[in-house]
């Protein structure tokens, strides 16, 4: 049963990042080792976060044995020492009562954890200090062939790696010289442990503090239908503003391409570099511009580019094409967000209690709208529980929130026991309740990891690094990304321990240690990080989250000149009404686009109904009956009056089915029931351009 639940959950585990990369990532346009790198960073990290809970629950059992051993060695040293309790011996009355030590059902045998943690942890470090920076400037380097881009990507990162080099030899320099110590390779791997884990640590309260207190009070603003509808309209008019300018970036990124491939001719040797920067363009791009191959190549000109500006060149094509392509689907699914925003707030005062979309679904309706999601569980939802349910789930996560701050600041506290997480797993342990240890441990690493890793993915460098959903996200920050969590997480993970008493290089006392901590080596080697840093640096966390409670940060940016939404000031006022304006002109459009398309399904069920009525009333030439000869030549000559008419009206149809875009001046009110049985001479109000009283400018646009 422990080797299935460890199985399980490196399954589960390996799905979720799956499913992440690809909400994310592009899986048919991104390379594979892009890909590859994110994805094994980011389930390292996710596998380390799931597996911890078991091994507390692991150690828990080998601490319960080492007590009662040590419990049935004391009867046989005196008969009095057995009613006494020493200072130092931690068993507890409860435990002292118990004679068996019941095993967990997720318990892993010795041996597996501590190979298992070595793997992912050195596994993880080589990718966030190795791979990935390298395989980033690969990824951005706008060469042409593997070389180049190697070359590349090692000229970037030389001041990278050097500058950590040299922070990591000053500070082995100082432990060297200063402690007299000779250094061996356990002490030298924990020194490099410690240096990683400090600075993951330095970020980690930082994100900390701003998840702790953004999660819960974005939950709280959104139960507020009318306040998250005017941060729509700020995004909105802000989206807008970067759409324009990204727009306006690719029409000068493409006119220098199209200048580059008016020079080089089809003979010339840069013409397959030229090729490889067209094949990045858009499609209505390339068709504008095609391949040259009018001119020969000629050596006496010299204004050809050269081989380091094409370069220059393919890498701000690719950086143009991501941020226009990226901008327009966030612009697509801003317009969803706030017109559904805006039905809600249409539907609060329905009194039928059924829940109207202003434009229909773009995909079918499947049997879960159909049965389950019904018009009217919608409305129920949207218009009543929605808001309460976030609300509750809000303060929830507040008091949650409170708990660990209040844990952060009390947790190096043995005697009394202040962390409020350190004592719900004592409780847990007097009653070996290994079920609800593993779910409380869980939990709370899963609150912190989602308070953490939220922050990860709201951070926004400018355009540099941005995670967009959808599959919006470009390679460069789908692996700075995947640095971050492997930075962030191993001091995550020991800030946890550390909160549930489980990490003695903070706690101080003599307690079976888990394997997770048996890989970072005694911390002691650095005592004065691990007795100051490791305690007194997670304090600052209140100063963060007072600073994102009163968003400090959003006001000062504001500022700089960062545009933020800030509620009352005059620019949030003006951006939110321009985001208004943009949105009801977005909106109108759609409806005109719905209109026009609705009445052209009904013209052509009335007409498709039409075709089959006079198909049912033909009948064959020789199943007619024998009439006189006059009225049947009379009726055949009326018949086939009739059909010309029909195929005449069918063709002034297929013309008026062609005609895509609505004119300005359409008027529906003026629009007769039958349009095309009017008289031919005369102009109808709110025709189409195509249905004009001349028959001569039927084909006026071939």
């Amino acid at each position: 049963m422990s080797g299935a639940a460890l199985g399980i959950e490196i399954v589960v585990v390996f799905f979720l990042a799956l499913f992440l990369l690809h909400r994310y990532g592009d899986f048919k346009k991104q390379q594979r080792m892009v890909l590859f790198g994110t994805l094994l960073a980011w389930y390292l990290c996710f596998l380390i976060v799931f597996i911890l809970p078991l091994d507390v629950s692991t150690t828990i059992y080998k601490q319960c044995l080492i007590d009662h051993e040590a419990h049935a060695q004391l009867p046989s040293v005196s008969p009095v020492l057995s009613n006494q309790t020493t200072p130092n011996t931690s068993i507890s009355p409860s435990k002292s009562n118990q004679s068996v030590c019941y095993k967990p059902w997720s318990y892993i045998p010795d041996g597996i954890m501590p190979v298992f943690w070595r793997v992912v942890y050195w596994t993880s470090q080589c990718l966030t200090w190795l791979l990935l920076p390298f395989m980033q400037s690969y990824a951005r380097s706008g060469g042409f062939s593997i070389a180049g881009k190697i070359k590349t990507a090692l000229i970037e990162n030389a001041i990278y790696y050097g500058t950590y080099l040299f922070i990591f030899g000053s500070l082995l320099i100082y432990v060297a010289v200063h402690f007299q110590w000779h250094i061996t390779w356990y002490e030298l791997q924990t020194i490099g442990i410690t240096a990683a884990n400090t600075w993951g640590l330095f970020l980690l309260v930082l994100l900390l503090g701003y998840g702790l207190v953004e999660i819960p009070r974005s939950y709280w603003d959104a139960s507020r239908q009318g306040h998250l509808l005017i941060k729509t309209y700020f995004k909105a008019a802000k989206l807008m503003t970067e759409k324009a300018d990204s727009e306006e970036n690719l029409e000068d990124v493409m006119e220098e391409v199209r200048k580059i491939n008016e020079s080089i001719k089809y003979n010339h040797p840069f013409r397959k570099n030229v090729d490889t920067i067209l094949r990045k363009c858009p499609v209505e791009y390339q068709e504008k511009m095609g391949r040259n191959v009018d001119e020969d190549f000629d050596d006496k000109q010299n204004a050809y580019p050269t081989e380091r500006s094409l370069s220059k060149l393919h890498k701000q094509v690719i950086y143009a094409v991501q941020r226009h392509n990226r901008t327009r689907v966030q612009w697509q699914i801003l317009l969803e967000q706030a017109f559904h925003l805006e039905d809600v707030a249409k539907n609060e005062t329905s009194t039928s209690r059924q829940f109207v979309h202003s434009f229909a679904p773009p995909e079918p309706v499947g049997w879960f709208r159909r049965y389950i999601y019904t018009p009217s569980v919608e409305w129920y939802w949207e218009c009543l529980m929605k808001q309460w349910f976030y609300r509750v789930l809000s303060v929830v996560l507040a008091l949650f929130s409170m708990a660990v701050v209040w844990s952060e600041c009390t947790f190096f506290s043995t005697r009394p026991v202040l962390s409020l997480f350190a004592v719900f797993i004592q409780l847990a342990e007097r009653d070996y309740n290994y079920l609800y240890i593993e779910m409380a441990c869980f939990i709370t690493i899963f609150f912190l990891c989602t308070c953490v890793y939220s922050t990860v993915f709201r951070i926004r460098v400018f355009n540099y690094y941005y995670l967009a959903s959808h599959h919006q996200t470009d390679a460069y920050s789908l692996q700075f990304s995947g640095m971050l969590f492997c930075r962030l997480t191993p001091p995550l993970c020991l800030n946890f321990l550390g909160l549930i008493h489980m990490d003695s290089a903070i706690s101080h006392q003599a307690k079976e240690q888990t394997a997770y901590t048996s890989i970072m080596g005694s911390m002691r080697v650095l005592s004065f990080i691990v007795n100051g840093f490791y305690i007194y640096y997670p304090m600052l966390i209140v100063i963060f989250c007072f600073a994102t409670y009163f968003s400090l940060g959003t006001r000062c940016l504001n500022l700089l000149g960062f545009q933020q939404f800030m509620g009352d000031t005059e620019m949030t006022s003006d951006l939110i009404d321009e985001g208004r304006e943009l949105l009801h002109r977005e909106r109108r459009k759609r409806q005109r686009i719905e209109d026009g398309e609705n009445r052209r399904r009904e013209w052509r069920e009335r007409y498709a109904q039409s075709d089959e009525i006079a198909a049912r009333n033909r009948m064959p030439m020789s199943e007619m009956k024998e009439t006189n000869y006059g009225e049947t030549l009379n009726s055949n000559t009326n018949q086939q009056a009739k059909y010309t008419r029909s195929s005449s009206q069918t063709g002034r149809d297929s013309i008026e089915f062609l005609q895509d875009a609505e004119p300005l001046d359409f008027n529906a009110e003026k629009l007769n029931d039958d349009p095309l049985q009017s008289e031919p001479g005369r102009h109808t109000g709110g025709r189409y351009l195509s249905m004009s009283s001349s028959r001569s400018r039927i084909f006026d646009d071939v």
